[in-house]
């Protein structure tokens, strides 16, 4: 999801700048990737808390400051020294972090946080199965897509436009992963990372202005939207930073693949959004497409 690190591959957990993992996952490592998961759906629940007040937009605009101001403090990218080369997939990547934040939000206001974190967990489900060409691959892709078809199965009360907007928000995730590895590739640290995140909080910046106008926020819908930058970004982020230090990269992929399931459980207990059978099936299809694509991984 969005608050992953940005230093990292969501569907992998690959990093850049980070050590070696140690070969076992011990309890510190289990509790801090729990941690980070649980802090990133309710980050996210919170959030959509603020949504009648100032909209998934103002929401938006308020965790791309977060994430820019936690992303400059660990990165402290020296921007003078970009090249052309370096600044485009920069700027490539500021523009995608914030149409998928966007996009990500604007689906949990029209299908609930459960559905629309499910869909954009395909983007880096996408990401993992297009690398491989093994038969146990391709059967993972056919169990994901039968899981999206149950979740977007033609009914009376389907919102398409929500589903539409976290298959976009998937598909920026995929993007998100792809530039974060040229990013990486030609920016040392987390200083691409770092920059892309403050340019993409230059651009939502008047719009936060326009919104903080037109609806002025109160003091619970402005804690709210903070609490979403701190606990969708901030926390998730250095978690992750640590995390990948002590857990190897396949078994953090795995317990990531569980982030869908706790985005529901957070809506159904916390917002009180219930998903009937047919939605927790589709959910727990794609959920096992990657997990059994990981744990069969020969990597």
């Amino acid at each position: 999801m969005p608050g992953a690190s940005a230093a990292t591959t969501p569907s992998t957990g690959t990093s850049h700048g980070t050590l070696q993992p140690s070969s076992r996952v011990g309890l510190a490592g289990v509790a801090t990737m729990a941690g980070s998961g649980l802090s990133n759906q309710t980050g996210a629940a919170l959030g959509s808390l603020a949504f009648p007040v100032i909209g998934p937009v103002g929401v938006v605009a308020v965790r791309q400051y977060v994430a820019a101001a936690v992303l400059f403090a660990v990165g402290r990218p020296r921007l003078r020294e970009f090249t052309r080369r370096q600044w485009w997939p920069v700027l490539l990547l500021a523009v995608v972090f914030g149409t998928m934040n966007l996009s990500l939000y604007t689906a949990i206001d029209r299908v609930g946080l459960g559905l629309a974190v499910t869909l954009e967990f395909l983007g880096p489900l996408s990401i993992a199965l297009a690398a491989t060409r093994r038969r146990v691959d391709a059967c993972c892709a056919l169990i994901a897509a039968a899981g999206v078809v149950t979740l977007m199965r033609p009914r009376p009360s389907a919102d398409y436009l929500g589903m539409g907007l976290g298959l976009l928000a998937a598909a920026c995730w995929a993007s998100y992963i792809l530039l974060n590895r040229t990013v990486g590739d030609r920016i040392p640290g987390a200083q691409g990372s770092a920059a892309a995140a403050g340019v993409s909080a230059l651009m939502f910046l008047p719009v936060g202005i326009v919104v903080a106008v037109r609806h002025p926020p109160t003091l619970t819908a402005a804690g709210c939207a903070v609490a979403a930058g701190v606990l969708s970004s901030a926390v998730p982020y250095l978690a992750d930073l640590l995390t990948l230090r002590r857990v190897p990269a396949p078994a953090f992929g795995l317990f990531m693949s569980v982030n869908p399931v706790l985005a529901a459980v957070v809506g159904w207990i916390g917002l009180g959004q219930r998903l009937g059978w047919a939605e927790w099936a589709g959910i727990g299809a794609i959920v096992a497409a990657n997990a059994l694509s990981i744990l069969t991984s020969r990597d």
